[in-house]
C-alpha cells in the first residue's frame, strides 16, 4: 500500500505538472490526495510494525512528525524558488524522481508486514469523506444548507462507528483523556496550520508584493529554526514541550498582528518555525501507541 500511494502521487503530480486546462489540474490534485491518503497511513502503519512499542517507537513517531513539519515549511521555500526561477509546473514535477527513488527504497529497505483479514467501513469512509466536504464547502459558500448536511452525515459517522465491525475511527480512542487532548491539540494546531500558510502566502504576494522567489525565501528562517528545534525536542518530557510550542504558537501570531509588514512577518516565521517541532513532535508522544498496535 505505501508504494501503491507512492506511484499514484507520483504520477498525480506528473499530471499536475502537464495540466492544460483548469479541469485537468483539478483533477489530477484529488488523485494526489488519494495517493497522499493511502501514504498518511500506510507510513504509520509501517511504523508500528517496525518498531517496538515504547521509547523505540516513540523515537520513530517523533522522527516522523518533526521530518513532516520540517517538509512543509522547506516546501515553501523550495516551492516558491521554483516558481520564480523555472515554472510554477517545476516544484510538481520534482516530486516525480523523489517518489521514484522512495518507491527503489521502499522495495529494498522495507520488509513486507504480516497480512490480516478485514472489513472496510465503507458507511464510515462515506459519511467521513462526505460529510468534511459538505462542511468545508458550507463555511466557504456560506450556505446553511450544505452545513447542516456536513453535521448530518458526521454524526452518521459517529453512529456508525459505535457499532461497525471494524470501524475506521474506533470510538474507543477518546477514552483515554491523554490521548483525546493529544488529538484536539493536533487538530486545532495543523487547522491554525494551514491558514497561516496559506494567508502569509498571500500577504506576502499581494500585500508586500513579493516575488515569489522572495516569498519562498521569506519562510526560509521557519525552515532552519524548525530544524534546529526537531532534532532537540526530544530531550525534554513531551506535555511541557507541547504547551511550549502552543505558547510559541500564540506569541508568534499575536506579534505578527502588532507590528505587521516584515519585521513582523521575520519574527513570525521565526517563531512558527520554532513552534512546528514540538507541537507536531510532542503531539504524537503524548498520544502515545497508535490504536492499530497491540496495546
Amino acid at each position: 500500500m505505501f508504494v501503491i500511494g507512492l506511484v499514484l502521487f507520483s504520477f498525480a503530480s506528473l499530471l499536475v505538472g502537464l495540466a492544460p486546462h483548469d479541469w485537468w489540474l483539478i483533477a489530477a490534485r484529488a488523485l494526489q490526495g488519494v495517493g497522499a491518503a493511502i501514504l498518511a497511513a500506510s507510513s504509520l502503519s509501517l511504523l508500528t510494525a517496525n518498531f517496538a512499542e515504547g521509547r523505540e517507537r516513540a523515537k520513530a513517531v517523533a522522527a516522523y512528525s518533526a521530518v513532516a513539519g520540517i517538509g512543509a515549511s522547506a516546501g515553501l521555500v523550495v516551492g516558491g524558488v521554483l516558481a520564480d526561477l523555472v515554472s510554477w509546473r517545476a516544484g510538481f514535477f520534482l516530486n516525480v524522481p523523489i517518489g521514484i527513488a522512495m518507491i527503489v527504497a521502499a522495495r529494498r529497505f522495507i520488509g513486507e508486514t504480516e497480512r490480516h483479514r478485514g472489513r472496510f467501513d465503507l458507511v464510515g469512509a462515506l459519511s467521513a469523506t462526505l460529510g468534511m466536504t459538505a462542511l468545508v464547502f458550507g463555511i466557504i459558500e456560506k450556505s446553511l444548507g450544505a452545513v447542516a448536511l456536513g453535521v448530518v452525515l458526521l454524526a452518521v459517522l459517529v453512529v456508525n462507528e459505535a457499532r461497525a465491525e471494524q470501524p475506521i475511527m474506533p470510538l474507543r480512542l477518546f477514552a483515554d483523556r491523554r490521548r483525546t487532548g493529544a488529538y484536539l491539540v493536533r487538530m486545532l494546531y495543523l487547522g491554525a496550520m494551514i491558514g497561516f500558510f496559506f494567508y502569509t502566502s498571500q500577504y506576502l504576494r499581494g500585500v508586500l508584493g513579493f516575488s515569489p522567489l522572495q516569498a519562498g525565501l521569506a519562510f526560509l528562517p521557519m525552515s532552519a529554526v524548525n530544524f534546529g528545534v526537531a532534532t532537540l525536542v526530544n530531550r525534554f518530557k513531551p506535555v511541557p514541550a507541547l504547551i511550549a510550542g502552543v505558547a510559541i504558537t500564540l506569541a508568534g501570531m499575536n506579534t505578527f498582528h502588532q507590528l505587521g509588514g516584515a519585521l513582523g512577518l521575520a519574527v513570525l516565521t521565526a517563531l512558527a518555525g520554532s513552534r512546528i517541532g514540538p507541537a507536531l513532535t510532542t503531539g504524537s508522544a503524548c498520544s502515545r501507541a497508535p490504536w492499530w498496535s497491540s496495546s
